[in-house]
């Protein structure tokens, strides 16, 4: 029960057409009623048991009352129009009321149609709009693979489950309810054996599906490790190839495959067994109802006629398949609830690193950056270590130093990838923490090693985050990064698509459309990243002459890894496990003979 809040909170936006869905839905269930109910004079009629009424009684909620006065219809009819035409009468009236039954029931299936898939557009949309707000630092510890099935696997299990479990809540209590009140009026005695088989039936329901949760997240759960696996495999496939190891990921991604395997069939051997289980003890109910209701017939003093005995069956059997499917949406529910769970931490994870409630402006970047006495540490070791460091606008400042010296992490920190531990970074004196992240990082343009391409056109990469940008400046930018030329030898030119995170070009192809996405958003500061340690000569040089355009009258932050590439920085900084040893221009770091000589002297012997 403690589900149901939860579900509710999801049709919030929807309430109205779920309403029209509820009535719809009585609709279909009073039509079908009363199509049920006129059995009983077209029996009657059928088999002549009428004895003709000439008056009507004051109406009651009683089956005596009813009946009597539907005689006296039925006996108007007859004495009126003749036994062939009041049954041919009775008939057309039981076809129309089906036709209205069925014309409600498509009703409330179209307006519940757009409930269904809006909120699970709604929750596919909250979890990506999650993915973009939530820190990078966030998926360090996630696999890619998880967060793609709950956007995938986990939002269809809501539909297919929790949405269906929503459908059945609203409608088939309805029905189970308007059919007992039928039932009660016709015969009191006889429905109280059917209330009491229901406790029985909740019981054994509650039993069997209360382990199904934790077993279908733990299913959801082996299917996103599953869904991981492969997405490793399409990214490493040339290594797993290279290195002859395609036994090796095939068992790992088999072994995954068998064990979620082996708990869904286990689920779903459990979820299947409420609708047999429900059946079953519906038919007990139905041997149990026409042994007593037999015998009330039999006596001579009762009103429960034969035809009305008959339609009393009919009824209770119109009871039997939502109660099937209410007991089938418990176990839905159950299984459809691990996935919501799923979904929910993802769309609900806290966001670490945010805006402040009142930003400040910065107008235009006339100054320097500071990192004052800035610490940072990802776990428990600090990566960064009481840094300090002026950066005057218009200047170049090479970051160097060795592996895990944490030269990638200090840059990250100036856009806010991550939040400082201790210390402050401001720009022009304005802390980077007041300001509107938006605003901050309108400020940078970034080159990576490994340049970020999409599986979209020439233009759209270069035109990222520049919606209107036209086809001139993309072409401008794309001459300056050294890249119109290759774009016009591929059919199609800037439309032509580039593939799967670039796969149809070079490193140094990607490299400078990557330049070409920078140099047309023009920022003030421009972060390059080893933009060019994983190219060969020939590309190396191409990149490093647009990189010296894109440069050029900027403020630039350049984490060199070949030394060769930065001797004309304005200042380096040598950094050594999280601290700056050293700092000063090419020749005045060579003259102190310290750790920037030591790694120039071993890339110049190499």
């Amino acid at each position: 029960m403690k589900s149901i809040p939860r579900l509710l909170k999801l049709l919030k936006g929807y309430w109205g057409k779920v309403a029209l869905y509820i009535s719809f839905n009585v609709l279909t269930v009073i039509f079908s009623l009363f199509s049920i109910a006129m059995v009983i004079p077209f029996l009657r009629i059928l088999f002549g048991l009428d004895q003709f009424v000439h008056e009507m009684v004051p109406f009651e909620f009683s089956l005596s009352s009813i009946q009597h006065n539907l005689n006296y219809f039925i006996s108007g009819l007859i004495q009126n129009y003749g036994e062939t035409n009041t049954l041919i009468y009775t008939c057309f009236v039981i076809v129309v009321l089906f036709l209205f039954r069925n014309v409600f029931t498509y009703l409330s299936s179209y307006f519940i149609a757009p409930v269904r898939q809006g909120i699970v557009e709604d929750m596919r949309n909250k979890m990506y709009r999650r993915i973009l707000d939530l820190p990078i630092s966030h998926f360090s510890d996630e696999r890619k693979g998880d967060i793609m099935s709950r956007m995938s696997a986990d939002a269809q299990e809501i539909d297919v489950s929790v949405m269906s479990s929503i459908q059945v809540l609203f409608r088939d209590p309805i029905v189970i309810i308007v059919y007992l009140g039928s039932l009660f009026l016709m015969n009191f005695s006889l429905t109280l054996i059917i209330l009491g088989m229901l406790p029985v039936i909740g019981f054994l329901l509650g039993k069997i599906g209360r382990s199904l949760k934790k077993k279908s997240k733990r299913g959801q759960e082996r299917l996103g490790l599953l869904t991981s696996i492969i997405e490793e495999t399409l990214h490493g496939l040339r290594i797993i190839k290279g290195f002859n190891s395609e036994e090796f990921a095939y068992e790992k991604a088999s072994g995954v495959n068998r064990k979620y395997t082996s708990l869904m069939v286990k689920i779903f051997r459990r979820r299947n067994l409420a609708s047999p289980l429900t059946e079953f003890i519906s038919i007990l109910v139905l041997v149990v109802i026409l042994f007593y209701g037999a015998q009330i017939v039999m006596d001579a003093e009762t009103a429960f006629t034969p035809e009305a005995f008959i339609a009393y069956i009919m009824i209770f059997s119109q009871i039997i398949p939502p109660a099937k499917s209410f007991s089938s949406a418990y176990y839905n529910m159950q299984k459809g609830m691990a996935s919501l769970d799923r979904v929910e931490e993802l769309i609900y994870a806290d966001i670490k690193i945010k805006d402040p409630d009142n930003p400040k402006k910065l107008d235009s970047f006339t100054n320097k950056i500071s990192y004052k006495n800035v610490s940072f540490k990802y776990a428990d070791d600090y990566v960064l270590k009481n840094v300090s460091l002026d950066i005057p606008k218009g200047k170049t400042i090479a970051i160097v130093g060795p592996s895990g010296a944490g030269k990638s992490t200090m840059v990250d920190l100036l856009p806010r990838f991550f939040d400082v531990s201790a210390g402050i970074i401001s720009i022009d004196d304005l802390c980077i923490r007041d300001m509107n992240m938006y605003d901050l990082r309108q400020l940078f343009g970034i080159v990576n090693q490994e340049p970020i391409l999409f599986n979209d056109t020439f233009f759209n990469n270069i035109a990222f985050g520049m919606p209107d940008a036209t086809v001139e400046e993309v072409e401008k930018a794309a001459r300056i990064a050294n890249a119109h030329e290759f774009i016009m030898d591929v059919p199609g030119g800037y439309q032509a698509g580039i593939g799967d995170r670039g796969g149809k070009l070079s490193g140094g192809q990607r490299q400078r459309i990557s330049i070409a996405r920078a140099v047309l958003k023009n920022p003030p500061i421009l972060i390059l990243d080893e933009a060019t340690s994983s190219l060969d000569s020939e590309n190396e040089k191409l990149v490093q002459d647009a990189l010296d355009r894109l440069m050029k009258d900027r403020t630039s932050i350049v984490i060199a890894h070949r030394l060769s590439t930065i001797v004309k920085a304005d200042k380096i900084v040598v950094l050594s496990e999280g601290e700056i040893v050293e700092q000063g221009r090419h020749d005045e770091l060579l003259k102190v003979a310290g750790h920037y000589k030591k790694l120039y002297d071993l890339q110049m012997f190499a």
